[in-house]
């Protein structure tokens, strides 16, 4: 793949620098020691019966550095990396293409909702001057609402990083509702640290008293992780010599940490995975693919942007599959908005072209081609993922 290609060149050419660089110093600091001898030597008190012989303190520090060969020394790594760099050179030159221009249809995009990606994209990241900006430029007074919730979000997440939970416990408890629909135990987690921190740093009273206000209420619905904190009372101001040691390892800060803004995110309507990086990745992965295919075209006198499908397929990384995407098992056809998936009555599907020519377009019954049981096309309804 040309970005593996690109980036294993751009690390020859780096251990290359690093070579070079330790060379060329390490050739500098012993012609540099050399001299500093030499300027000591005719600095020095001497005997005035004994003269220093000026002369041969400078014939000797040349003959010196005539020996280290500094010249040859510097030159050698240098030429080295400037063949690397023009090696690299010629690499992007053959694999990155100048003009993408080819390699994207032209699409009427909503200025306002550009805008306001590119400001949520500052947002998310904390960046909230640079968003500001983006937003006042552009005239976007819209996307306020969503810096509020993003700047919570951040102080929230900050605290935290800092151990300090009560921000956080305020928000796990305004949205407690909320969290129990989507079937998530933020708010145990999030009490867990703050009872492990008072097990660990306060009396046994006190996370008694903690758990009777806050862990309670979880005991039935996580009886296993209320168990063990129960366990921990045991072990007060020693818990990193019980059984539950592991409950002190700041993976749990980070992993709780990670699901909050997850958490967050998707209370507001938002992912969790920021859309502008998102997109860019996936246009960096499929760039190539495309532009082979439209060098390809353009040597058949041929314009891909005019179809309604690729007619080759542009991978991607499971991360960036958001959908479900069905395959015909029968024309091994992608289902798209022409050619649907359709459920047969014996809960078998195919794509609709496949039906189409099963049935020969027509009312008449056919086979399913994984069962007996017959249908028509009237008997058959569209999957929608």
């Amino acid at each position: 793949m040309e970005i593996s290609s690109i980036k294993d060149a751009f690390d020859r050419v780096a251990k290359k620098q690093k070579l070079c660089s330790s060379k060329s110093e390490e050739t500098v600091d012993q012609v540099g020691r050399e001299i500093e001898q030499a300027l000591a030597t005719l600095k020095s008190p001497h005997d005035p019966s004994t003269p220093t012989d000026q002369k041969s303190v400078l014939t000797e520090l040349k003959s010196k550095l005539n020996a280290i060969g500094s010249l040859q020394q510097l030159e050698g790594p240098n030429k080295e990396l400037n063949s690397s760099l023009a090696k690299y050179q010629k690499l992007l030159e053959k694999l990155l293409n100048p003009d993408i221009s080819k390699a994207y249809r032209n699409v009427e995009f909503d200025a306002h909702i550009i805008n306001q990606i590119i400001a949520s994209h500052f947002y998310r990241q904390g960046l909230f001057d640079l968003g500001d900006s983006i937003i006042n430029e552009a005239g976007e007074p819209n996307a306020t609402a969503l810096r509020s919730q993003f700047l919570e979000m951040h102080q929230v997440i900050e605290a935290m990083r800092n151990r300090n939970l009560q921000p956080a416990l305020t928000w796990v408890t305004a949205n407690r509702e909320k969290l129990v629909q989507i079937g998530s135990n933020l708010e145990l987690k999030v009490h867990t640290l703050q009872y492990v921190e008072i097990v660990q740093n306060g009396t046994r009273a006190d996370a008694l008293k903690y758990s009777q206000i806050y862990l309670r209420r979880f005991a039935d619905l996580y009886k296993d992780d209320f168990q063990k904190l129960m366990g921990c009372l045991l072990y007060v101001r020693r818990l990193e010599k019980s059984p539950y040691a592991e409950l002190l390892s700041p993976s749990h800060w980070e992993v709780t940490t990670e699901e909050l803004a997850r958490q967050f995110c998707s209370l507001m309507g938002q992912s969790y995975e920021n859309p502008l990086n998102v997109v860019f990745t996936a246009g960096v992965e499929g760039l190539p693919t495309l532009l082979k295919l439209a060098n390809v075209m353009a040597a058949k006198k041929q314009e891909w942007q005019e179809m309604k499908q690729l007619p080759v397929p542009v991978e991607l990384g499971k991360e960036f599959q958001f959908h479900s995407i069905f395959v015909c098992p029968v024309s091994r056809d992608q289902g798209s908005e022409e050619n649907p998936p359709m459920l047969l009555p014996c809960l078998h599907v195919l794509c609709k072209q496949s039906i189409m020519k099963l049935s020969k377009n027509s009312t008449r019954t056919f086979k399913c081609p994984y069962c007996p049981a017959e249908a028509t096309v009237a008997h058959c309804r569209q999957v929608y993922f």
